[in-house]
């Protein structure tokens, strides 16, 4: 370093009355090196996390740290050079104002690059995290909800920024924060059913009762599918290919019934009356047999036959069976409910119509 000062004032000692080159002394000779070097650096790391991808390739098991590589190095290499940048532009003899506004906006741009590392690191971390719990009951984040995680960080970061940028500049914090603080409390009063969506929303999202994609019967008794799980409602379509909006408040604090939930397996069950006098341990075989003769009807937990009432004019069987998707369950009823006919009529079963006896007395 001595020795390329020393050379630098040789060739200044020509060119004394030159104020170009009075401008760009030792000073200017050490900004340059400032920017060269980190620029150097720059390049280093960028070659070092392309040479550590090319080693990650070749293993298939982590194509995370392949992507966080990817994201991760062109922000990397700009975080270096402008800080290097900032440093140089410090070590100038530069008139106070001129340096202070660029070194101002330079260190915006250094704010902004740091800013954007962050938030592809937390990123990173916070999909990694979710693409191995999701699902698991007892995960803190589920899919539907990293939208508005990254979203909050992204509005956490921002602020975070602008407080950086602003102490740098020495403004005064403390009021900015009094001032946002009051200005909250003022939006939160004027939109409290929206906030009361909004919290609601953020419990659905983490107690999970329900995920995008199960069945759900509300109290009212309509069953749909939910479509989309948002901050201030959830959408659910309905059977008949209809879209219930609902505001999350109102589903927080309601009961509901998940049909998805412990598993897709859901148990149907058909009611029908036999004649008096009938065999009701051979209808209970038929019926159980006609069951396992259908190729949706699971074998375990084997189907099940009850006697449960005396009718008035037929004796009434129960048949329960289990489905391995509750969105067969209907097309399966029919088809055991089909072949009963059927094989009733093979076992001379009857199947009475309603009977009314009328005794006339004089």
């Amino acid at each position: 370093m001595d020795s390329l000062f020393a050379l630098w004032d040789l060739l200044l000692r020509g060119h004394e009355g030159d104020p170009f080159l009075l401008f760009w002394s030792k000073e200017g000779l050490r900004a340059l090196l400032i920017l060269a070097l980190f620029w150097g650096v720059s390049r280093l790391a960028v070659n070092m996390l392309r040479r550590w991808r090319q080693t990650l390739s070749t293993d298939s098991g982590l194509e995370d740290e392949d992507t966080v590589i990817v994201r991760l190095s062109p922000y990397l290499s700009r975080l270096f050079v402008v800080y290097g940048a900032y440093l140089a532009i410090g070590s100038l003899p530069l008139h106070e104002k001129v340096a202070m506004v660029i070194s101002g906006a330079v260190f915006i741009v250094l704010v902004a690059i740091a800013g954007n590392v962050l938030f592809i690191f937390i990123d990173e971390i916070m999909n990694r995290y979710v693409a191995r719990q999701q699902d698991t009951a007892g995960a803190l984040m589920s899919r539907q909800m990293m939208p508005v995680a990254q979203k909050i960080m992204s509005l956490f970061l921002m602020g975070a920024a602008l407080i950086v940028i602003l102490k740098h500049f020495n403004y005064d914090i403390i009021s900015l924060v009094t001032a946002l603080g009051i200005g909250s409390l003022a939006i939160g009063m004027a939109a409290k059913d929206t906030l009361a969506h909004m919290i609601s929303g953020f419990t659905i999202m983490l107690d999970r009762p329900f995920r995008i994609g199960d069945r759900i019967q509300l109290v009212g008794g309509q069953i749909g599918d939910v479509a989309d799980i948002g901050l201030r409602s959830t959408k659910i379509k309905t059977l008949d290919n209809q879209l219930l909006i609902i505001p999350n408040s109102d589903l927080c604090n309601t009961m509901l019934t998940n049909q998805a939930f412990p598993d897709r397996r859901v148990k149907g069950r058909v009611n029908i009356g036999v004649a008096y006098g009938s065999d009701v341990e051979k209808v209970k075989r038929v019926l159980v047999a006609t069951a396992l003769e259908v190729n949706l009807v699971l074998s375990d937990p084997v189907p099940e036959a009850y006697f449960v009432a005396f009718g008035d004019s037929d004796l009434n069987m129960s048949l329960f069976f289990w489905v391995a998707d509750y969105s067969t369950l209907f097309g399966t009823t029919d088809l055991v409910n089909s072949l009963i006919l059927h094989r009733f009529a093979e076992q001379s079963i009857e199947i009475p119509f309603p009977i009314r006896t009328v005794r006339m007395e004089q």
